[in-house]
């Protein structure tokens, strides 16, 4: 599967964040964190815009790299991603992302095949 695939199946390389981070775009990380800020109702600052996507080495933004429950839940089973996962149809956890994305849930099949 493509690194740039995350493990819930999203295209980490048509993120705002991913692509602010491989641009060096200030202007569209203050964008970004002002949209995730008022989306979370939290506060996120342009410097926690850095992300290289989800299944590489690299930065992440703080949700993608320590409180994402999909992510931490593939680490926790060594899956690289949800398309290893035996529960992947059933996971209400990565329904969240799937249940929206009928492309996130295409890749995540076909790479299980």
């Amino acid at each position: 599967m493509n690194e740039m695939i995350a493990i819930c199946g999203l295209d980490c390389s048509k993120c705002d964040a991913y692509i602010a981070t491989q641009n060096n775009d200030d202007s569209l990380r203050e964008s970004v964190a002002k949209q995730w800020s008022e989306l979370n109702q939290a506060d996120i600052t342009k410097e926690m815009i850095n992300c290289d996507g989800c299944r590489v080495d690299g930065r992440k933004t703080p949700f993608c790299g320590s409180i994402c429950p999909i992510r931490q839940c593939s680490i926790e089973k060594s899956h690289d991603h949800c398309g290893e996962c035996k529960e992947m149809h059933t996971c209400e956890t990565l329904q969240m992302i799937t249940g929206n994305n009928a492309e996130a849930l295409e890749r995540l099949v076909e790479a299980s095949r």
